[in-house]
């Protein structure tokens, strides 16, 4: 896998993996096939209501969701492949909702090594160790993370609102610190934990849906931080597993909303077009 493959792994694909899948299910399955793991408390619907509490539950979750204009971030990639392939380095991220994302990649010594910028119907790379510009269309990111990402979805995913909001809700476990849900949709069967007291994502366990796939995910959010009314998670840490494992941790040194930004992407003459 080339660098710029993982570099769009890394901020596509992880990101991608940060999936939130949870509604209001109009029905609340009372049984579990035995082959099911997840640990489920079913509750005595005659003493409790447990679709009222689910309903709750993604109201509160909802009350979590990220309104913004623009984003901006620095964020340090730690990224442990199963091929022995070891990265670090530092990611700084522009968004501004519904028209563009722009990503500046560092390498050592804090040199500019690449630069993405993605709009709703292109993908543009920069790549200025080999000076080579690429010009794609927005299915190049599908073809890189497998997934039917676009441009909202993927906006969404970075910025950490829900997404996926197909899934049913079949089951729950209320604990005194937490609640989880267990939710299926088209993608992936959600094992994902809230905390109880403000409603912000703990953990996910993802598991692919798709016949012949064994792809896993676990996420892990954490150490977050207010900005106003925003909870955001500025350490996330996943970890991927297929036919062979990869773990990444996404530091988020410092993050801003609603500042006025710009997104320069000039192409040098002597660059290569591919």
């Amino acid at each position: 896998m080339s660098i710029m493959k993982i570099i769009l792994y890394l901020l596509i694909g992880s990101f991608s993996f940060m999936v939130v899948a949870c509604r209001s299910a109009k029905k609340i399955q009372t049984a579990i096939s035995k082959k099911d793991t997840s640990q489920v408390i079913m509750v005595n619907t005659n003493k409790f209501d447990s679709a009222d509490f689910i309903r709750t539950v993604v109201s509160k979750l909802g009350k979590n969701h990220i309104d913004y204009n623009t984003f901006s971030a620095k964020i340090k990639v730690d990224y442990r492949g199963g091929n022995d392939k070891n990265y670090d380095f530092n990611a700084f991220l522009r968004m501004k909702k519904d028209s563009v994302i722009w990503v500046s990649i560092n390498a050592a010594l804090g040199i500019e090594a690449f630069r993405l910028m993605i709009t709703p119907d292109s993908v543009k790379v920069l790549n200025k160790l080999d000076k080579v510009v690429q010009f794609r269309s927005l299915s190049y990111l599908q073809d890189v993370t497998q997934l039917p990402i676009d441009f909202h979805t993927l906006q969404e995913l970075i910025i950490g609102n829900p997404v996926y909001l197909d899934s049913n809700i079949i089951s729950f476990k209320k604990e005194e610190s937490a609640i989880s849900l267990t939710s299926i949709g088209e993608l992936f069967k959600n094992f994902i934990t809230i905390n109880n007291n403000d409603y912000v994502v703990l953990n996910s366990k993802l598991d692919d849906r798709e016949v012949g796939r064994s792809r896993t995910a676990v996420l892990v959010y954490d150490d977050y931080e207010t900005k106003g009314n925003i909870h955001f998670s500025t350490r996330r840490k996943i970890s991927v597993a297929e036919k062979s494992t990869l773990e990444v941790t996404l530091d988020f040194k410092q993050f801003d909303f609603n500042l006025n930004l710009n997104y320069p992407f000039s192409v040098p003459k002597n660059y290569k077009r591919n």
